[in-house]
């Protein structure tokens, strides 16, 4: 048997990561050097901007990590889209059902699994300080970045839009008037090539411009078995994406914009159906992951493009403002989304194609959308002990869905249904936050900020599926609230190089509708609201040779959003829970373990629970086991689901990297840099089942490289997902055992020139 696919899909946990560490010590030892005359290796100063302007992340009372330089490249090295930072910070899980597509985020166990492409999460993505509200867009590609921030709890002060759990905020490199670039191309398994290149530099003594862009492509590597399918291959993607900024500094005047866009195409999200042994959360015996049995169309294309100005003048005692954010997509995606003729072995001797209910092929389509966003915000200048900042902000999105449904019995896959969806959603904003020194080492933050959101939806039926909705409509709804953010904290100076915080938040996120007329109608879910606590210690330490955060935290929802999907009808219907509750602790450690070794390491620990007697779900259409009290309601069976923890939330997430370096001479080293990232167990559903419960997961990489000239050259070679595990990382629970997996281990070569 091989040991990359161990019986019933039961890889182990510890051991890789053992190995990985045991094969590292001894060159961390070797790496150790005699004291010398240089100056001490310290880390540098962690600079974020976490409260709109740059401050040392030791000062800002709000649990953030962030992830830059060779650590953010090294992460990327295989071409992986955005999920890759998954379980790589405390308390941050990405999931998707689209792929590449339609990222899902998860902080502190918060999140939204909803699959329809008006759904808002309750994490919010902040790119060059505009924010990405459809899901399509926050999964713009990672490159050429100044840093990743992933800010924990709510930031509903300062980001407002849809940040009850947090805030995951990317910057892109700035042009400047130093000319720098980079072009960096790496090649691994599966034909996948990972071609990025960034330039920038003067246009004259006020202007710089900056261009970049990305080329990212794989082959198929999964096998359809059906010789007859309209879709012979699946898992490739070819991917484009590029970036241009101008900036101009003047005197007064500073003012940046930034035009981008995105082009891709692939293979939808593969779902592979009765891969799940009945009872367990195992892989089938003798599971492929290679071969798939599919009748349906496959494929994903979207396009996106954006722009913002970022204007800032300098007024003496007071700077202000301006932010003006323009996104667009447009996109199609289309799966067999009952899992095909049964891609997996039911047992010794005995094959597909496994039992398949009824047939589900759909496809879902952005053929208009646009969002407009505009913030004013004035910024005090050195006020002496207390600094402010205020401001408006406008939101304006307008959204067309389509849904389709598709007969993949019937030869040419006809058409057999469509709705279309209708969006416009409005809001505005007031804020202000500051800060106060009540003396030199105690520092008091607050802010309040008032919102304003309306939304106005319609859903109609052009085609009716045969099973669903009648043609009809529109079906109409509406939503118009405003609600109060605040947040209050305190930051107290222990010592010079160690603090301690304190802070108590409320977030807010706006109603939302649903409108899947062929499944289950139009449905709407309220506005929800957190309170979270939060205490913890930021300090550096040795020297500044460590840094170390830690915080406990709690918070308390009133009328979470959830989403309940499937069940015998394949419903997907919104819903409000009375309570949830979550809490936990975090740890963030960097740490110089000799001038030529650095660990990093985070852990988080979150349990959450939904408080809620009467709620209940439809459960899965055929093959799971419900561990949860039921009940039926107008003879259709649901499980109550109080007392369960919420989808997609690990209660551990752990992460490590170790780089160790062995100079050559003052320009050159060798280097060997490892990675390893473990979640626990997550339910996929709101209901408990053995079978749609996500086994624990620990993936790591390894790379190993040469660079010279000063770090101006680098050549690398990469593993990632080091031991291959196997790991069904969501389900679809009306039909069968149906579920999709992680990314397959990969290998490749990579090199590197900044100029």
């Amino acid at each position: 048997m091989s040991p990359n696919r161990p019986a019933h899909g039961r890889t182990p946990v510890v051991h890789p990561l053992v190995f990985a560490l045991s094969a590292l010590l001894p060159l961390a030892a070797a790496a150790q050097e005699a004291p010398s005359a240089k100056d001490p290796v310290a880390l540098d100063t962690l600079k974020v901007t976490a409260q709109r302007r740059v401050e040392n992340a030791k000062d800002v009372p709000v649990a953030i990590t962030a992830i830059q330089g060779e650590k953010l490249d090294v992460l990327g090295s295989a071409g992986d889209d955005i999920r890759f930072l998954s379980a790589r910070v405390p308390s941050l899980n990405i999931e998707s059902s689209y792929g590449r597509a339609f990222p899902r985020f998860y902080i502190r166990g918060l999140g939204n699994t909803d699959f329809d492409l008006n759904a808002s999460q309750p994490v919010s993505l902040v790119f060059d300080d505009v924010v990405q509200e459809s899901p399509l867009l926050k999964g713009f590609p990672l490159f050429d970045l100044a840093g990743v921030e992933v800010l924990r709890g709510p930031q509903g002060t300062l980001f407002g839009r849809n940040t009850p759990a947090g805030v995951v905020k990317f910057d892109s490199a700035r042009p400047s008037q130093d000319a720098d670039g980079y072009v960096k191309m790496s090649y691994g398994t599966y034909d996948t090539w990972n071609v990025q290149a960034a330039y920038g530099g003067p246009l004259t003594s006020r202007w710089s411009a900056r261009v970049s862009g990305l080329y990212q492509r794989r082959d198929n590597y999964v096998n359809n078995t059906v010789a007859n399918a309209p879709s012979q291959g699946f898992e490739g993607y070819d991917e484009s994406a590029g970036r241009v900024q101008f900036l101009y500094e003047g005197d007064e005047l500073e003012a940046l914009f930034n035009l981008h866009k995105r082009k891709l195409n692939g293979t939808a999200r593969l779902f592979r159906a009765n891969i799940i042994q009945p009872g367990t959360n195992a892989l089938v015996q003798n599971f492929d992951r290679d071969s798939v049995s599919t009748d349906g169309v496959n494929f994903s294309h979207l396009d996106t493009w954006g722009g913002s100005a970022r204007l800032k003048w300098n007024l003496g005692s007071v700077t202000l403002h301006s932010i003006t954010g323009y996104e667009t997509a447009e996109s199609l995606n289309r799966g067999d989304i009952d899992g095909g003729y049964g891609a997996a072995f039911l047992g010794p001797g005995k094959s597909g194609p496994g039992l398949i209910p009824f047939s589900a092929e759909s496809a879902d389509g952005l053929p208009h959308h646009r969002q407009w966003t505009q913030e004013f915000r004035v910024e005090s200048n050195d006020w002496g002990r207390m600094n402010w900042q205020a401001g408006l902000f406008y939101f304006d999105e307008d959204v067309t869905i389509d849904n389709f449904n598709y007969d993949s019995l019937t030869p040419g896959n006809p058409q057999t249904g469509h709705v279309v969806q209708q969006q416009r959603n409005k809001a505005w904003a007031a804020f202000v936050s500051g800060d106060f020194a009540v003396t030199e080492r105690f520092k008091l933050r607050g802010g309040l900020r008032y919102t304003q959101d309306k939304k106005d939806f319609s859903a109609s039926v052009l085609q009716a599926v045969p099973f669903g909705t009648p043609v009809s409509g529109p079906y109409l709804a509406n939503t118009d609230v405003n609600d109060v953010s605040w947040d209050l904290s305190g930051v107290y100076q222990i010592t010079d190089n160690i603090n301690a915080y304190a802070r108590v938040a409320k977030g807010f996120r706006a109603p939302s509708i649903q409108g899947r007329l062929a499944f289950g109608g139009v449905t709407q879910a309220d506005s929800e609201k957190v309170i979270s606590y939060e205490a913890g210690i930021k300090a550096d330490l040795f020297d500044r040779r460590a840094r170390l955060g830690f915080n406990v935290f709690r918070y308390n929802v009133d009328g979470q959003q959830l989403i309940a999907v499937g069940g015998t009808n394949n419903t997907a219907r919104l819903l409000n829970a009375d309570k949830t509750l979550g809490q936990g602790f975090e740890l963030d450690l960097e740490a110089y373990l000799t001038d030529h070794v650095l660990l990093t390491l985070g852990s988080s620990y979150n349990d959450t629970e939904i408080k809620d007697k009467n709620l209940a779900v439809a459960i899965c259409g055929g093959g799971c086991t419900v561990t949860d009290p039921t009940t039926v309601i107008n003879g259709q069976t649901f499980a109550l689901v109080n007392g369960n923890p919420l989808p997609q939330a690990p209660k551990w997430i752990h992460n490590l990297t170790l780089r160790a370096g062995f100079p050559v001479n003052d320009a050159s080293e060798i280097y060997a840099y490892t990675d390893w990232a473990y979640r626990s167990e997550v339910n996929f559903f709101l209901y408990n089942s053995p079978e749609f419960r996500g086994r624990s997961s620990l993936e790591g990489g390894l790379r190993v490289g040469y660079n010279w000239a000063y770090g101006k050259y680098d050549a690398a070679v990469f593993g990632r997902n080091l031991t291959n595990q196997t790991r069904v990382v969501g389900a679809i629970d009306f039909n069968n055992l149906t579920g999709f997996l992680n990314e397959p281990r990969t290998f490749g070569v990579e090199f590197t020139a900044k100029f």
